[in-house]
């Protein structure tokens, strides 16, 4: 196996290291899935393969692919001089009539307080919610 080869599976292996950890399924990580692969020594990934696949784990890891819209806006400030201003903004904005729809206005304010709580509940909990869910629909 060649240096570069190498080094492309060093790289994957760091980036999966730095992964976070899923907190709403602890018992199945993204990480472990993927580092059992590329653990073997022996792949049919190229290297020029294994750089690409390493390159796309960091730039999710840094979250490039965020909608938000970076635009220089220059503006003339009262007097001679020009000013230039960094304006990060969201890309598409949520506003409120799409956070509230009328069928359950508090559809996504209840999403967000169950994600925040999931990782917290014990085994009974959970099969406590789950009969619960499947009396009301029936």
């Amino acid at each position: 196996m060649s240096r570069q080869a190498i080094s492309g599976q060093r790289h994957i292996l760091r980036a999966l290291s730095q992964w976070p950890k899923d907190t709403i399924r602890p018992e199945v990580q993204f990480q472990t899935v993927l580092q059992k692969r590329f653990e073997q020594p022996k792949l049919d990934i190229s290297e020029e393969e294994q750089l690409r696949q390493a390159n796309a784990l960091y730039s999710l890891l840094e979250n490039r692919y965020k909608r938000t819209v970076s635009t220089y806006d220059r503006r003339l400030v009262s007097g001679s001089s020009s000013s230039m201003t960094v304006l990060t903004k969201l890309q598409y904005p949520i506003t409120g009539t799409l956070l509230q729809p009328k069928s359950n206005p508090t559809y996504f304010t209840d999403l967000l307080k169950e994600l925040e709580e999931a990782p917290s509940r014990s085994w009974f909990d959970r099969l406590l919610l789950r009969i619960k869910g499947v009396v009301r629909l029936q």
